[in-house]
């Protein structure tokens, strides 16, 4: 299955494409440029985050609900990022000690399906 992803660089560089062969236990993954085609591998230590979007335009006039409770996700947590956004969501899986974790957004009406977080690009990850 191709997922549709987002990819933000530690150095603030984006790309958006497809991937088929990323998991969250593994050290690189490949992903397919959405307008060139042209496939590249990726290092995950080398990024920010991995955002599993429902398009890549997304709705840049919708703001996000952070007070929505959704069961089943995990506990609520904030993450701050090194380079100031701030992510609240669920997660099941948070360890200082692990590179990556997974946040499921709060708005269930998010263009965010889920993100993979790189824990070292966080400045402060809190469960609230």
């Amino acid at each position: 299955m191709q997922n549709q992803i987002i990819v933000r660089f530690g150095d603030g560089k984006i790309l958006k494409g497809t991937t088929a062969d990323l998991f969250p236990n593994k050290a690189v993954f490949h992903l397919k440029d959405k307008d060139s085609g042209v496939i590249q591998e990726i290092n995950i230590s080398s990024l920010k985050a991995i955002y599993f979007v429902k398009s890549f335009t997304g709705n840049p006039d919708y703001q996000e609900r952070d007070d929505i409770e959704r069961v089943g996700l995990g506990k609520k947590i904030m993450v701050q990022f090194t380079d100031g956004e701030t992510l609240v969501g669920y997660t099941q899986g948070y360890s200082p000690n692990r590179d990556i974790f997974i946040v499921f957004p709060s708005d269930p009406d998010s263009n965010n399906e889920k993100v993979f977080v790189v824990t070292k690009a966080t400045a402060k990850v809190s469960f609230i």
